[in-house]
């Protein structure tokens, strides 16, 4: 790589970030740490690029700030800004090694001789190459794309911890997944983008209920002069492992116009690190062979139907799950013992990643929920919060019984005398795609995306006028789902006794799920 082309990450703008005004603009790495109190967020172009460049910050955060303790990292909270003499100090130091195209040591690169070049667009998810699908962009590896400085480094980044495992096209070795491809990446999110990076920086040195892992040497991949030496699968800490390269991707600037741009990259596998570790952003559940299994995604299930377990610290305690590290540090600073954050105080927890299979990524996602820390440290407020979830989930199921009794109706000529365990297999299917056609669950669980914001922000001030809420707004929304239902229902005498039964059914579940109303 020639020394003609420089974009260092230190001076030129690269990261998308939202201002107090709400606009987006791109900022460099000082103007970004120096106005951070202002700015709203940091947000990129997908979910996964989102997470990566708050890891990639954190990064330095620690680097310059630890914190060590509870007592450095309220310091830290209480100051109004950040330190920018020693991040100005820091940012000069290595200010060689954030240059991308630096001609001798490119950040978060390295050649490798083993591959030949290819098309840029393999730096991404969310373009068509090798086993992707299309997903929001219609480039593909046969027509390409050019990215800006700007992008190249954002794709990078992404590439080394979202990178898929898969053939590399070198024999014996193949690429590994990135320590962020797997599972949801949870961060909480304050009023600014200072905040909003504080909550997620735990401590550092971290002590083990943090990260496991922690040598004297531990630094950043930039700071090291030969990142991929030794090759190891654990990390030397929690800088390593946030900055692991999982892949030697060089990228080949070029000038178009009056532009730099890149096309072409070179890209094989590198480290790969040990998949028992447990990243401190995720939220982990038992699994009998592995260990510990990440909560990930699912296609069909919105996650704050599961948000309940996100709080569940006395499961953490007896094994049954693992609460992410960032959450258990939080738990502390707003315990009795050092009240250095509200537990009353609203903010806001946003949930990134993206679902995989067999090395193709199916979609990306992200989810805020609102977090009242509160939550942290109440056991019987989580308990409140579990207890309406799982009516809401029992209702569902109740839901889906009620439409089968209607299509139980619609489908047999003698519907009074036959048990379900009695119906044929056709009949079965015809009833089920019948049901699944109404869309009855879909329109039930979407009637609640909004309702839930105001459960789980209003159960901590008033538990019990925010339960009965809750519930009346469960009525409604099974009413209004079954309602939209019967409009699949057709006309005839066969299909007024369908209806009849399925509202009779239906007021009987409610008076069972909500006995306690009654009483």
């Amino acid at each position: 790589m020639t020394q003609q082309f420089s974009f260092n990450l230190v001076d030129e703008a690269w990261l998308p970030c939202v201002d107090e005004n709400g606009r987006f603009v791109e900022l460099n790495l000082r103007q970004l740490f120096a106005q951070a109190h202002q700015l709203r967020a940091l947000e990129g172009e997908s979910p996964p690029v989102t997470a990566a460049l708050h890891r990639f910050l954190l990064a330095i955060l620690h680097r310059v700030f630890g914190p060590a303790d509870y007592d450095e990292w309220y310091d830290l909270w209480q100051a109004q800004q950040w330190e920018m003499a020693e991040i100005d100090a820091y940012l000069d130091e290595w200010r060689h090694r954030f240059d991308l195209f630096d001609a001798k040591r490119p950040f978060y690169q390295a050649p490798d001789s083993r591959v030949k070049a290819k098309s840029t667009i393999n730096l991404s998810h969310d373009r068509a190459s090798g086993n992707n699908p299309t997903l929001f962009d219609h480039h593909t590896e046969e027509t390409g794309e050019t990215l800006t400085p700007a992008q190249a480094a954002r794709a990078l980044i992404v590439a080394q911890s979202n990178g898929l495992a898969g053939l590399s096209g070198i024999r014996g070795q193949n690429f590994t997944d990135g320590t962020c491809s797997g599972g949801i990446i949870f961060i909480v999110e304050g009023d600014t983008l200072k905040e909003t990076l504080l909550l997620n920086a735990i401590q550092y040195p971290p002590d083990n209920d943090h990260f496991s892992l922690h040598q004297s040497n531990d630094k950043p991949a930039w700071e090291m002069d030969d990142p991929f030496t030794p090759d190891r699968k654990y990390p030397f800490g929690y800088l390593d492992y946030l900055t692991w390269q999982n892949r030697r991707v060089l990228l080949m600037p070029e000038q178009s116009g009056t532009e730099i741009v890149v096309r072409q990259m070179t890209m094989g596998p590198a480290l790969r690190f040990e998949s028992s570790l447990l990243d401190p952003m995720k939220h982990y559940r038992p699994h009998k062979k592995i260990g510990h299994v990440a909560l990930s995604f699912s296609e069909d299930r919105v996650l704050w139907q599961d948000s309940a377990a996100l709080f569940q610290f006395h499961a953490d305690i007896e094994g049954k799950s693992r609460q992410p590290a960032t959450f258990r540090w939080l738990r502390e600073l707003s315990s009795d013992e050092y009240e250095y954050l509200d537990k009353l105080k609203l903010y806001r927890c946003q949930a990134l990643g993206m679902s995989k299979k067999q090395a193709k990524v199916f979609f990306f996602r992200a989810e805020r929920i609102p977090m009242p820390l509160a939550y942290l440290t109440d056991e019987k407020l989580v308990a409140q919060l579990e207890d309406a979830l799982q009516k809401t989930s029992t209702l569902a199921f109740s839901l889906l019984q009620v439409a089968r009794r209607v299509g139980i109706y619609l489908q047999l000529p003698n519907p009074e005398s036959q048990k379900w365990g009695q119906v044929n297999r056709n009949a079965k299917s015809a009833i089920n795609d019948w049901v699944a056609y109404t869309g009855i669950e879909r329109h039930y669980w979407a009637s609640l995306d909004v309702p839930f914001q105001d459960l789980i922000i209003n159960l901590p001030h008033n538990t019990a006028a925010a339960k009965a809420e809750w519930q009346t707004q469960l009525r409604q929304s099974a009413q209004n789902a079954f309602d939209q239902a019967l409009k699949y229902t057709g006309s005839g005498p066969r299909s007024f006794k369908a209806v009849v039964r399925g509202e009779s059914y239906l007021k009987y579940q409610l008076r069972e799920l909500f006995v306690e109303e009654l009483a």
